[in-house]
Formats: structure tokens, C-alpha cells, sequence
């Protein structure tokens, strides 16, 4: 007599998840990035969001849509999922348009600390007009890193986050280093904030 088998019923767990709206922070105006899924409430937590600079501020611009925005899921009210800023990049494209022949590119990284106490890793890009010495590099290096500290501990987080994203903290920095040398760009390559998780 053959073994009559049990048929066991597959249970799609896809079903089983909930759709969660992610906003960005209240300086972003909580506007809707993005939805994802997830069966329950805290295995949203932590979980990172990139979204381009033109769908964040609803405009398009060259640099906009070469710019990447970080967030990280912090809190999950309801069906809507909260974040919090990480940081920021330019595609690597973008970069390479600032390139050019008889011009020198000097690259920074700088840890600073925020009016409010946040810390904050900045990475700059500058380019000159025309070649530099080695002897400008240095000094060029050395005045971006004392302007961009000095830029950072004059705002809190939510400021800070504004004026990276929209060039304002660049502009600041280019007029404290323009007269070391005649600058072509200055540009804010990239941020990480610095986290802490418990």
C-alpha cells in the first residue's frame, strides 16, 4: 500500500509584510523618500536610504542629480518609518568633470564637531586655476581644513545638513582659502556622520 504524503500548504511570508512609509528628518520637511517592507516594525531599524538630491528637493540640477543623500531608519511609529542624516556623496562622474590639464587637485579629509556636539567626517576636492607648487598644496591643504572645522562648529546638525547639500558650506570654505591661491572649484565630495549605536 503506498504512503498517501501529507501536502504541507506554502505560506508566502511576502503577504505577511507591511508597507512603511520613510520620512526624511523635520529640517527636510518629513517629505516621503521612499517605501519598504518588512513583517515586523523593529526590523526596520538601522536600515539605510539613499536618495538623489533632485528627488529630495523636487529640483533638477547638475549637481543635484550627482548627489546622493544618506538616511538611516531611526524610529518606526505606525506604518511610517522616521530617519536621521548620515551623510552624503558625489558620483564619482561628477567628479571627473572637475578634472582638468595645467590645473592641480588637492583632496581633504577633515573630522569636525557640530554646534551641537555631532561629529562629522568631511571630504573636500579642490581644484586650482592653474598648477600649483607644492609648497600652495600644503597651504591650500592646511586652510581648508581650519576653514571646514571652523564652518562646522558654527551650526548645529540640521544646519549643517542643509548647507553641505546645497553648496552653501562649500561657498563658505572657497572664500576662507581663495586668497592661498586662484581656486577653479571647490567642491564637498562627501560626508559620514559619525555614529553611535547602543
Amino acid at each position: 500500500m503506498a504512503d498517501v504524503q501529507k501536502k504541507t500548504k506554502v505560506v508566502d511570508t511576502f503577504k505577511l509584510k507591511t508597507w512603511y512609509a520613510v520620512q526624511a528628518p523635520d529640517f527636510f520637511d518629513k517629505k516621503e523618500i521612499g517605501q519598504v517592507v518588512a513583517l515586523e516594525p523593529d526590523m526596520l531599524k538601522n536600515r539605510v536610504m539613499s536618495v538623489s538630491l533632485t528627488e529630495l528637493s523636487g529640483s533638477y540640477s547638475q549637481s543635484n542629480a550627482f548627489t546622493s543623500v544618506k538616511f538611516r531608519i531611526s524610529d518606526v511609529q505606525g506604518k511610517t518609518a522616521s530617519t536621521k542624516f548620515i551623510g552624503h556623496d558625489l558620483a564619482p562622474g561628477y567628479i571627473k568633470t572637475l578634472l582638468r590639464r595645467r590645473r592641480s587637485i588637492i583632496y581633504n579629509v577633515d573630522d569636525a564637531v557640530t554646534k551641537d556636539g555631532q561629529q562629522i567626517r568631511i571630504k573636500s576636492v579642490s581644484v586650482t586655476a592653474f598648477r600649483a607648487s607644492e609648497a600652495v598644496r600644503h597651504a591650500l591643504r592646511a586652510g581648508v581644513s581650519v576653514a571646514v572645522k571652523a564652518a562646522v562648529a558654527e551650526v548645529d546638525m540640521a544646519t549643517l545638513a542643509q548647507e553641505l547639500l546645497y553648496g552653501k558650506f562649500a561657498a563658505k570654505v572657497f572664500s576662507k582659502v581663495k586668497s592661498i591661491t586662484p581656486l577653479r572649484r571647490l567642491e564637498i565630495r562627501k560626508s559620514e556622520v559619525t555614529e553611535v549605536f547602543a
